[in-house]
């Protein structure tokens, strides 16, 4: 199987990724089929689709006739057989419980055709026990978009266990054409690169929230000269609930230290979400938090949060998740913006980067934070 074989796509779930990933599909191309479990699902992920492509006419980044074009390529359906019955590649885009994805994939194995190939969008899930739940595992494997699926570059393209070479060339070459950046992810591990290079700074983030020191707004505003979103920002964006999900993945796959925090439960229990809400650890009801930088915190500082990224691509390295480092910078630098953590390493020092380590290591009782024997021995560059 090859590019050009891949006619047709297939979107199982409509929702913020569904929507946004049929939306690529139609624009590179294909022709999408994109499927939910209700009707109002699908209309309201047909309407977004319409709504984003009215701005990309409005900026002038496409015409009315491509518009118009991209849109006779997609057939919303609630109906599964009828989405998936001559689909050449599926990519489902299901809520995050693995009994879900689990079902999903049994149904699409029973009613795709059998050459076709069964990727999930899953961030941090393992590829191989899903694939279990079909016969054909060396079709399964992930294909997981970042969001805004529409403007994010990086594609994690990931191999289970049984995945064959065949299917991850074809998916990769599919989300170049797409006009993404794919990376091969060559081991099936929690977060596959960007979420676990992340994982460990959720992490300080969490046990800062729950020493009650800095506040903040004070740790934000040492990072906010720096970046665009800061720190405790960005959770408040992403979702204090998906956060929890994560860390408490990360804490039966990776490490105990990563086991949510009282802080972070309290927040998610009391419905204060962050954006999606309204309210978090900001209140997002202006649009956007107002983040005070006239003091921020003298106790930590950027390299803490660098070095516990560079010490965790290092992980990856020794557990063969992906073998080049090129590799995992290309993915931190495309999956979210800014510069990798290996070329971050190269300018900042190894030296500098181990003591930040050990420094968190010590204060917090972490042993996720230690530095790694390819951290101390500091040879990787880039």
């Amino acid at each position: 199987m090859k590019l050009e074989d891949i006619k047709k796509i297939a979107v199982i779930g409509a929702g913020a990724m569904g929507n946004s990933i049929a939306q690529v599909g139609i624009m590179a191309g294909f022709s999408v089929a994109m499927r939910d479990i209700e009707q109002g699902f699908v209309d309201n992920g047909v309407e977004n689709i319409k709504n984003s492509m009215a701005k990309l006419v409005s900026k002038g980044k496409i015409t009315e006739d491509q518009r118009n074009e991209c849109m006779s390529r997609l057939h919303p359906l609630v109906d599964l057989e009828a989405a998936v019955k001559d689909a050449d590649l599926i990519i489902e885009a299901a809520p995050e419980i693995m009994d879900l994805k689990k079902k999903i994939f049994a149904e699409l194995d029973s009613l795709a055709p059998k050459h076709a190939i069964l990727a999930t969008n899953t961030s941090t899930m393992s590829i191989s026990e899903i694939a279990e739940a079909t016969s054909r595992p060396d079709k399964v494997l992930g294909m997981h978009f970042f969001n805004p699926a529409v403007i994010l570059k990086l594609v994690e393209v990931i191999k289970g266990a049984k995945s064959s070479d065949e299917a991850i060339q074809v998916t990769y070459d599919v989300a170049k054409k797409m006009n993404k950046i794919p990376v091969i992810v060559k081991k099936d591990s929690p977060g596959f690169i960007y979420n676990r290079v992340t994982a460990p700074t959720g992490l300080l983030l969490q046990r800062i929230l729950e020493l009650g020191s800095p506040a903040p707004e004070e740790f934000d505003a040492a990072f906010k000269p720096f970046m665009p979103m800061a720190p405790f920002e960005l959770l408040d964006y992403v979702g204090l609930d998906i956060v929890y999900h994560t860390q408490s993945y990360f804490s039966k796959t990776l490490s105990p230290d990563y086991v949510p925090t009282k802080a972070l439960k309290a927040m998610v229990d009391s419905g204060n979400l962050g954006k999606k809400t309204g309210k978090g650890i900001y209140d997002w009801s202006a649009g956007r938090p107002q983040i005070d930088t006239s003091n921020p915190t003298k106790e930590f500082d950027p390299n803490h949060m660098i070095a516990l990224q560079v010490n965790e691509a290092t992980k990856l390295i020794e557990e063969g998740v992906c073998d080049d480092p090129k590799e995992i910078d290309l993915a931190m630098a495309n999956g979210g913006g800014g510069i990798g953590p290996f070329t971050l390493a190269k300018s900042i020092g190894y030296e500098t980067l181990i003591k930040k380590c050990e420094e968190l290591a010590d204060k917090f009782k972490a042993e996720v934070f230690r530095p790694t024997k390819t951290m101390r021995e500091g040879k990787i560059t880039v």
